[in-house]
């Protein structure tokens, strides 16, 4: 393989770190990412969109001075506008749309330095917990090809696992960041509602369900890219609290001892698998070690109905999403533009009422209440990622029509992420253990509301104490 051949032993701050002090250049760097690309995603499927020209025009012009100068980076293919390059929101129904602006994110990113370079592969507008579009194909694990990546970052989460880059743009609207870190072994955060712009667009998504940030390979990286992209821009509805310091500065402050709840049950009695759960006991074990306070304890709150509530705002925003690509098109939405289980998203959206999502909406933040009130006894909470390993792909399908039985499904895998979308809060998925046949396995923590820097902290001492860096699949 051509290039810096070092390029996988660093994460992104330390490729940076490179970049300053002249021992590698940017363009080296993105030969490396290049080269890789050429190896492994023919295999992968984890990008769907190239932009080289671009990144070396970039690169040609100067960089921007930042935190990330010269790394090579690639966006979600999710409503992440890169002017003059298509995004395709995983959708037949979006080929041929060109950006003609950046979202205020991806100026962000590129003011930080960032390289970007393409885009990666989707679900369908994000719905599944599977990156399996009809318009690209599935994306595929690079610890198991027959196993998925995870969604709705898989594309994201594949291209780091397997190397391709140390960090990636992700979107999580109830687990999308976090659960294809936990396929594909690597960290998560989904931060706080508000922290980071989604404009200039839109204020929101999904009824402030929706949070943008990263999958990436070091906690570090996590927190430097949160620096360089938190704050409010100007009409954003949402705005976090300020963290008062910066968030990699955060990682070198004292610790204290926290009070952290573990949950190993799930909602609505779904099955755990107990590779999940004994993940999650060991990662108790070693938090009573570094000193906290372990105590088994869950939040009370009304899970149906939350959980219906979320699917209802979905749906109604599947169904304006349609509507808005075809009054550009100049016609109505077919069911043909369109995945089954998206149009049958879109159908129910449909029969809803303006007062349906009034209610649906309402009822979030009343069961918001309940979960967050469990929060002023704890500092954090420790749960599964997901309550099974990583799929096999076609289990989660959106090819089907049985939207009924998809959701079901879809529930039985991601029993413990949607609802800390609907807090707000931040939670991030660290890779903490594996399957007898090698599958990643992740664990979930949660803290307060604007506590990223709580969070970041012991993600950062539980990386210390179990190092997963090193840790990689054996593609050849």
């Amino acid at each position: 393989m051509a290039g810096f051949q070092e390029y996988e032993e660093y994460d992104a701050l330390g490729l940076a770190a490179l970049v300053r002090r002249k021992a590698v250049t940017p363009v080296e760097l993105l030969d490396a990412a290049m080269a890789r690309l050429a190896r492994h995603n023919p295999r992968i499927n984890a990008v769907c969109h190239v932009f080289e020209g671009e990144a070396r025009a970039r690169i040609a012009a100067g960089l921007p001075v930042g935190p990330f100068t010269g790394v090579p980076y690639l966006l979600k293919d999710l409503y992440a506008l890169y002017a003059g390059q298509p995004t395709a929101n995983g959708s037949r129904f979006y080929q041929g749309f060109v950006a003609d602006h950046d979202s205020t994110l991806v100026e962000r990113l590129k003011a930080a330095g960032l390289v970007i370079f393409g885009k990666t592969n989707t679900p369908e507008f994000g719905l599944s917990t599977s990156t399996e579009p009809a318009l690209f194909g599935p994306s595929r694990n690079p610890w198991s090809l027959a196993h998925s990546a995870g969604g709705s970052s898989g594309g994201a989460a594949a291209a780091v696992a397997a190397r391709l880059l140390p960090t990636a743009h992700a979107t999580d609207g109830g687990g999308s960041i976090r659960i294809p870190a936990a396929c594909c072994g690597l960290y998560g955060l989904k931060p706080t509602r508000g922290r980071n712009p989604a404009g200039p667009d839109v204020g929101e998504g999904w009824a402030g369900m929706a949070a943008a940030h990263a999958v990436t390979l070091s906690v570090r990286d996590s927190a430097a890219l949160l620096d360089a992209t938190a704050g409010p821009a100007v009409g954003d509805p949402y705005w976090a609290p300020p963290p008062g310091r910066r968030f990699l500065e955060a990682l070198d402050e004292k610790r204290r001892h926290l009070r952290i709840a573990v949950m190993t049950k799930a909602p609505a009695d779904v099955p755990v698998h107990p590779a999940c759960t004994a993940a999650v006991e060991q990662a108790a074990r070693l938090l009573g070690d570094l000193g906290h306070r372990i105590e088994p304890a869950a939040p009370t709150y009304e899970a149906d109905l939350l959980r219906r509530a979320a699917r209802d705002i979905i749906c109604a925003n599947v169904r304006n999403g349609l509507e808005l690509r075809g009054k550009a098109l100049g016609r109505e939405p077919r069911p043909d533009d369109v995945e089954p289980i998206t149009w049958a998203q879109a159908e129910q959206g449909r029969r809803l009422s303006a007062a349906d999502y009034a209610r649906a909406t309402q009822t979030v933040h009343r069961i918001s209440r309940q979960i967050l009130a469990f929060f002023e006894r704890h500092d954090m909470l420790l749960t599964p990622a997901l309550a099974e390993p990583p799929l096999r792909l076609g289990e989660l399908s959106m090819a089907c029509d049985d939207l009924a039985g998809y959701l079901r499904r879809l529930l039985q895998f991601t029993p413990f992420t949607a609802m800390f979308n609907a807090t707000g809060q931040p939670a991030a998925v660290l890779p903490f253990a594996s399957t007898a046949e090698g599958l990643p396995i992740g664990v979930q923590l949660v803290a307060r509301f604007g506590e990223e820097a709580e969070l970041l902290k012991l993600s950062a001492d539980l990386e210390a104490a179990r190092p997963w860096f090193g840790r990689r699949p054996s593609l050849q």
